[in-house]
């Protein structure tokens, strides 16, 4: 928390990056290219995990760095695992990134395409994960960034 008087606190940002096993991974890249052909983003099964995440990290340390008021910027990062049910699974994804802006036919589309996967790998998975954080301590009151309204 970041205290109103100007000094003192941690300012910490944080992401979990989950890291589909290959089998659901490419289940799930065949879907979403099939489900939504359109996309600008695209998904490569051999390229998850933190390392796409890592321009957003930087973005991140250069803001808080921009900003002022804050220590060098510092990354963290907390690796786990979890056993995933299918349905437990199916839970998560639709809380996760885009599949929260697809329509509900989108979505069950999407989960139609990513079971077989799952059901092949006997109806569970185990999942990689990272919490990835940046996190700087608050050194003096940050300077105020003037916004300009869009016209």
């Amino acid at each position: 928390m970041l205290r109103p008087s100007g000094r003192g606190g941690l300012l910490a940002l944080f992401w979990h990056v989950f890291q589909l096993p290959p089998l659901v991974a490419e289940a799930f890249t065949a879907a979403y290219r099939r489900v939504v052909p359109d996309s600008p983003v695209t998904f490569e099964p051999d390229k998850q995990g933190v390392d796409a995440y890592q321009p957003l990290l930087t973005r991140a340390a250069d803001g808080m760095h921009e900003v002022g008021g804050f220590s060098t910027p510092e990354q963290l990062r907390f690796d786990w695992t979890q056993p995933y049910t299918r349905d437990e699974l199916f839970d998560l994804m639709l809380t996760q990134g885009l599949l929260t802006r697809l329509e509900p036919d989108e979505q069950a589309a999407m989960l139609d395409g990513v079971g077989p996967a799952v059901d092949k790998a006997g109806g569970s998975v185990t999942m990689s994960g990272t919490t990835v954080a940046v996190v700087a301590v608050r050194t003096r009151r940050a300077a105020a960034t003037a916004v300009t309204p869009a016209e």
